[in-house]
Parts: C-alpha cells; structure tokens; sequence
C-alpha cells in the first residue's frame, strides 16, 4: 500500500505540474497586443545619445541599453509574426519623452511613423495614437518606408555615417544592417537597390559603392534609380543642372542660370525618369533666404519656374536678377520642406522667423505652372517635418526648442489643416 500510495502522488504531482506548465506556454504563445497602445498608455524611457561604434558586418537587431553583440537574437520574429502580434523591440517601461521629432515618414493616409532622440514610433490611425516600437542611442535623421511592412531608419550617434536600421513587419522590430553615408537622402528602390547621396548598395545596405558625379557639384547628386540621376554645379557665376542616364560615367547639361550671388545650397527631388524639382538656396540676409525651384516633367528639355522667391536680404532669387524679379512666390521668407508626390503635385513649405504664426506651405497640382499658397499659418520656430501621401492627404509636424513638437493634417489638398496629435 505505501508504494501504490506513493505512486499515485508521483502521478498526481506530475499532472499538477504539466496542467501549471501549459498555463505558462499559453501566455507565451499569446503576447500582449501593441499595435492599439498609445505612449500616453505605455510610458517608456529617453535614451541618451553617444559616439557610434563601428560595425561589425553581421545582422544584429537594434535596440536599447545593450552591446549590439548581445542583441543578436533580440526580437526576431516567428514564421507566424503576419497573423499574431509580438511584442516591440527591446522597450523600457519607463516615459520616454517624445516631444522633438526630427523625421516622420508614411505609407498611406492612415500609417506611418516618427522618430526623435532615441525613439521611433508607429501610428495606424493617421496620428491620433502613437505606440514607441524602437529605442537605442542618437537621433533619428530619416524613415523610409517602401510599403507598409518594409521600412527603414537611420540613426546618428556622432561620427561621419549613421547606422542604418531595417524592419521588414511594419515597424514592430528592428535590425542593423550596416550603415547609411548620408545623412540627407536615403532611398530603397527593392529591398536590395537602395541610394544614399553619392552611393548605391546592392545588398540591402550593408555595403556601399561611390557613384561618380559631376565637378564643381552643389551639395549631393540625386539618384531616381541606379542609371538616372540629376545634379547642380556652380562655376563662374552661372548654375548648371545636369544630367545623367548611365549611373554617372557621363553627365550632359539640361539648363543653365546666371547668379547674382553663389548658391548656398541645392535639394533635388524626382518621382520618375524624366522627372525632376530643382530647389536653388542663394544668399541670406535679415533673416531672409532667396530660393528658386525649376522643374522638368520631360527629362530636362523643358523647363517651368515653379517658385522664385527673392528677398531684401538674401537679394535675388538664384536664376534671377532684382529687375527680372517676376515669378511665383512662395509664402515663408525661408524656405521650408520640399515634398514631392508625382510630376504633377508638390508641397513646399516656407518660414517667417519675424512672423508670430512662422510656418507656412504652398502646392502645385499642374506641375508648377501654377502655385497655390494656403492661408493658414502655424506656430513653431524650430524644424517643420512633412510627408504628404497624395493631392489631398498629408502630414505636417512642427516643432520648437523646449516645447512639444505638434502635428497636423490635411485631407484637402492643403487648404485646411487639423491638429490631431501633441507629442510629450
């Protein structure tokens, strides 16, 4: 009798713990859900920034508060991660303070993403609810989203190159990759072909090759795909935009301006081969900014004045005299973000440092033969961040030192703009 009595304890011991072991694998097997979790809901913390470290050519996942040695297999998703939510990647539980953001990006009226000083974070409902997917160390200088699942971030920590982070389910984790070399443009073609001012990879970032440019180039080439690509030089007071159709062993001239002054700066922006926006940055005075955007929908043989706004500070307009002073204007006596949807539709915003409400923005929807100006202005003396996502729908953040950066939208092309979210 004692050995049945102690068998049948073993027995009943050895249930009570398989019954206690699968409680534990249904909770692991169904994690809490974050896609629906606000920051206000989650509360996490503010990563310090500091110098980058150099690295080492393997696949490593990104995060916070760790060696990246250690994070190898940090937050890898399942072959099942598409039909149940996993948690994000390496996220404290303490506040994060969200309140600068330094680059925003969407995939569609309803989904996108921010990132600020050691953060990013996801929005599925046009930026009403933010729920933080990532954070590590340095600032967020772009996104870059190729749809809604694949998605990129660079991240800067000091030092010449930032760290290129990637994530292929919307957001919700993230890897490193290798690094980006510029800290301006980045571009994915595929998930392979990608463009970062003067370089081109073809292996998904991990390693980058230089792309020959033209001489006496202004600031960065820019690259629609790996053979077309357009540049600005500047020699003897004449500015010349160039072009390209073999990935850069040879560039032929499409226009040509004279300058009063020598430009400052050039951002090129193209939505097709034959498509091209110009925006010229000539001089600065009294806190004003001359600029000049040109645009070609037909590979550099025709060319149209989309805005030229010349100042009493920074004088006239690049591409223009003080007598030859006729030409679109845009409304900010600085010029703000370009951001460019087809040949046919562009926002551009503008700054006034001496105006109370400083922001305003502007659009063509004919390909710059006409320029719109919308009669609302903004409050926010820091960065503005736009991303537009087609005629109608679009995204604006301003911000400020010191204070919450503000988002707004438009689902009418531009004309009216609604607050939906303040970031803290």
């Amino acid at each position: 009798m004692k050995y049945k009595k102690g068998k049948m304890l073993t027995a009943l011991g050895l249930g009570l713990a398989l019954i206690l072991g699968g409680c534990g694998s249904e909770e692991n097997q169904n994690p809490k859900q974050t896609s629906d979790v606000s920051i206000a809901d989650k509360g996490q913390s503010k990563s310090e920034t500091s110098n980058t470290k150099q690295h080492s050519g393997k696949n490593e996942t990104a995060g916070s508060n760790q060696s990246s040695e250690t994070q190898t297999n940090v937050g890898k998703t399942s072959s099942n991660s598409s039909k149940t939510s996993t948690p994000p990647t390496n996220i404290s539980n303490k506040k994060i303070n969200m309140s600068d953001v330094t680059a925003v990006r969407l995939a569609d009226p309803q989904i996108g993403w921010v990132g600020g000083d050691g953060w990013i974070a996801k929005t599925v409902n046009g930026g009403k609810n933010w729920a933080v997917s990532y954070q590590g160390i340095g600032t967020v200088r772009q996104i870059f989203a190729l749809n809604q699942q694949n998605v990129w971030a660079t991240i800067d920590q000091g030092g010449n190159s930032l760290r290129l982070l990637q994530s292929k389910d919307g957001g919700l984790h993230w890897t490193l990759i290798g690094t980006a070399p510029n800290k301006e443009f980045l571009h994915f073609i595929s998930g392979d072909t990608a463009l970062s001012g003067n370089a081109y990879s073809l292996d998904g970032g991990r390693t980058w090759h230089p792309i020959s440019t033209p001489k006496n180039m202004v600031d960065q080439a820019y690259f629609h795909d790996l053979k077309n690509g357009w540049a600005v030089t500047e020699s003897n007071k004449v500015l010349t935009v160039q072009k390209t159709t073999d990935g850069g062993k040879t560039w032929r001239p499409v226009l040509t301006k004279k300058l009063a002054s020598p430009l400052e700066g050039v951002i090129i922006r193209s939505t097709g081969v034959h498509d091209a926006w110009i925006e010229c940055i000539g001089d600065s005075g009294m806190n004003q900014t001359s600029y000049s955007v040109f645009h070609t929908a037909d590979g550099g043989n025709s060319w149209k004045t989309v805005i030229a706004n010349s100042t009493a500070g920074g004088g006239p307009a690049p591409g223009f005299t003080q007598k030859d002073n006729k030409g679109p204007k845009n409304k900010g006596s600085k010029p703000g973000p370009l951001y460019v949807v087809s040949p046919q539709v562009a926002f551009m915003g503008g700054t006034c440092p001496a105006c109370d409400n400083p922001n305003s923005i502007g659009w063509t929807k004919d390909g710059g033969k006409t320029w719109v100006n919308s009669k609302e202005t903004f409050k926010g003396y820091g960065e503005s961040y736009l991303a537009i996502a087609d005629k109608n729908h679009g995204w604006w953040i301003m911000t400020e030192n010191n204070k919450p950066s503000i988002m707004y939208t438009t689902s009418d092309g531009g004309t009216h703009w609604t607050q939906v979210h303040i970031f803290r």
